[in-house]
């Protein structure tokens, strides 16, 4: 493929145009003969450096925003942009195949992600799905690395989505994909915006970064699905040109409303009333949370033409997500669940669902990730402190962070609540703890984890799966 075929929207010098280019590469590490090298806006600051390096290497052009004076250069406005769609014509431009629809918001991505995938395949579609518990092809499930994977590997998997005869791709879109531009040049047929709740700060540094970095799907959008009871939902509404519509579980005045909740252990049932009709929904995942997800699949769904009955059946038969609210067998007289809630709001929620359905205490073991931000661990603290019956604090992923400060950054937020607590650093040994001391009727939440199966640590990655953890506390004698 030439140069001039790959970035023919873009300013090509003419000397360039029919430069035969063998590969794309980002990462100097990777430039090899015939590479296209692009320096990202990260490394704007090294690009006459990086630059020579490439070229030295055997690159046969240089993808600049900065004018670095090279007869093999090519200056864009936006490195970002120009990268992501440079990968989109590498791979033939597989997602003007692909009907995709677009999930944003701080909670709730990953299930409303599986519902329309459920949903889509329900109404006879095959579906592809990018999310943060793995990536799906159509015929081929595969790990994923990030919750939106780099431009390069996105592309890749529309083309593989087209190659096994995918009509949709449905997809997390996480802020740092909006802001870093790996969803840049993409046309979603709908984008769903589930919540906005503090996270990330770390990288956004205020919630109106956080706001705006959400709001860049809808500006790619044909339609945009609004959580109205969200107060973030009206102020991404605000300027936008595409089609809006809107869901509660509070308000009627909603295109899409929920009503007459009936919260049982396994599920949540209401009646769900839409302009197409009304149902009722037995959904198997837990909590009044659930049914706002199942709101938003149902909008994006109905939306995109699926019928009203095909979409409710869907709904029914939608098993739940791993690592969300995911009930573990026990054999004994308690409940113990596992869930991802890594944020103030998502642990209240998640807590909030228990307790509608918990004959006896509520025990939440969590903790917090080491390297992201530290405003919400006090926060979380509270929540606990406030909702649980009997807290156990340890470790999340404490990556390069001491697991010992980061507890007692918690526990600042642990004072004055109502929760007795316990703080047993070693994840592995407070689950068994909690295992140990639980009582009849117990609801044992586990927090933080959900879906994943290591431990990141100052040392390295360890394996870490809670349902091995659990299966094998269950055996150990009690004490």
């Amino acid at each position: 493929m030439t140069l001039g075929e790959l970035l023919a929207p873009e300013r090509v010098p003419q000397s360039l145009t029919d430069v035969k280019i063998s590969a794309i590469a980002r990462n100097i590490e990777r430039v090899t003969q015939g590479s296209l090298f692009v320096i990202t806006k990260k490394h704007i600051h090294e690009g006459t450096q990086l630059a020579h390096q490439a070229l030295k290497a055997g690159a046969a052009a240089v993808v600049t925003q900065e004018d670095l004076q090279l007869e093999q250069q090519v200056l864009v406005e936006d490195t970002a942009e120009s990268y992501a769609k440079l990968c989109s014509a590498w791979f033939g431009h597989p997602a003007q195949k692909l009907k995709l629809l677009g999930v944003t918001g701080t909670n709730g991505k990953t299930t409303v992600t599986h519902m329309l995938k459920g949903i889509l395949e329900q109404a006879g579609h095959r579906c592809g799905l990018v999310g943060t518990i793995g990536n799906e092809t159509g015929k081929s499930a595969l790990e994923a690395h990030n919750t939106t994977p780099d431009a390069f590997e996105l592309h890749s998997l529309f083309a593989r989505m087209v190659e096994e005869g995918c009509e949709y791709a449905v997809m997390e879109v996480s802020s740092h994909a909006l802001d870093q531009g790996r969803v840049a040049g993409l046309t979603f047929e709908a984008g769903v915006f589930t919540n906005l709740t503090q996270d990330h700060l770390d990288y956004h540094k205020t919630m109106q970064n956080y706001l705006l970095a959400k709001r860049k799907l809808f500006e790619q959008s044909k339609y945009a699905v609004l959580n109205l009871d969200d107060p973030y939902g009206m102020k991404i509404a605000a300027g936008l040109s595409c089609r809006k519509i809107t869901f509660s579980i509070r308000s009627g005045n909603a295109d899409y409303f929920a009503d007459s909740f009936t919260p049982h252990p396994a599920g949540i049932d209401f009646n769900l009333i839409a302009p197409q009709g009304k149902s009722r929904v037995n959904l198997k995942v837990p909590g009044a949370f659930s049914a706002s997800n199942a709101l938003a699949a149902v909008a994006c769904a109905l939306v995109v033409g699926i019928p009203f009955l095909t979409v409710t059946a869907g709904l029914n038969a939608f098993p739940g997500v791993k690592g969300r609210l995911e009930l573990v067998e026990t054999g004994r007289p308690f409940t113990i669940a596992i869930d991802y809630a890594h944020t103030p709001d998502g642990l209240r929620k998640v807590i909030e669902a228990v307790k509608t359905s918990a004959k006896g205490r509520v025990v939440v073991l969590f903790g917090c990730g080491g390297d992201r931000d530290r405003t919400k661990r006090p926060l979380m603290g509270r929540v606990v402190a406030s909702m649980a019956d009997y807290a156990i604090i340890t470790s999340d992923n404490p990556r390069t962070e001491d697991p010992k400060k980061i507890i007692d950054e918690i526990l600042d937020g642990m004072e004055g609540g109502r929760a007795c607590y316990t703080v047993i650093v070693n994840r592995a040994q407070a689950i068994r703890f909690a295992i140990q001391n639980a009582r009849p009727d117990d609801f044992i939440l586990l927090a933080g984890k959900g879906h994943e199966t290591y431990q990141v640590l100052r040392e390295g990655v360890i394996p870490f799966d809670e349902r091995e953890i659990i299966e094998e506390a269950l055996k150990e004698p009690l004490s």
